[in-house]
């Protein structure tokens, strides 16, 4: 499972892809649990991290990915992140949206969801190129939503 864009490449995460490159990224928090939870439930393969491969390079600048398999609303949460260094790229806005479009791609997948911390900036522009709609705020944080389209 691989997906391409202009400038990137969007892998899963899987164990067996980090020991076969050697890199300085950061493996946070969120990575490791995903791990735990993927070697326990396969299935979960593309509904957790993705990491985001500058075609170029060939160097991993980011992270994106769901917060787990579709609800029994259709719905998953995406969230991302890139590295300070390759940021106002247009690759988070371009990684997101190969992300979507795969999910949608998807049957059981007709909602997904977002969020970010009110005063970031360069997130709330990338939500909204993707046309999220804003559908409210809750403790700082803005939530969004994208519905599939019917077409």
């Amino acid at each position: 499972m691989e997906l391409h864009t202009k400038n990137l490449k969007i892998l899963p995460c899987t164990k067996q892809f980090l020991s076969s490159v050697s890199t300085n990224y950061p493996l946070g928090q969120h990575i490791k649990n995903y791990l735990d939870e993927l070697n326990k439930d396969p299935s979960l393969l593309g509904w957790g991290v993705w990491f985001v491969i500058e075609k170029e390079t060939n160097q991993i600048v980011g992270d994106i990915g769901f917060k787990g398999k579709p609800n029994l609303e259709n719905t998953v949460e995406v969230g991302y992140g890139i590295l300070p260094s390759f940021q106002n790229k247009g690759y988070a806005t371009e990684a997101v949206r190969e992300l979507l479009n795969w999910a949608f791609f998807n049957s059981n997948v007709t909602k997904i969801v977002a969020e970010c911390i009110e005063d970031n900036d360069s997130s709330i522009r990338v939500l909204e190129k993707l046309n999220m709609e804003k559908v409210g705020l809750q403790n700082h944080m803005i939530k969004w939503q994208l519905e599939k389209s019917s077409e």
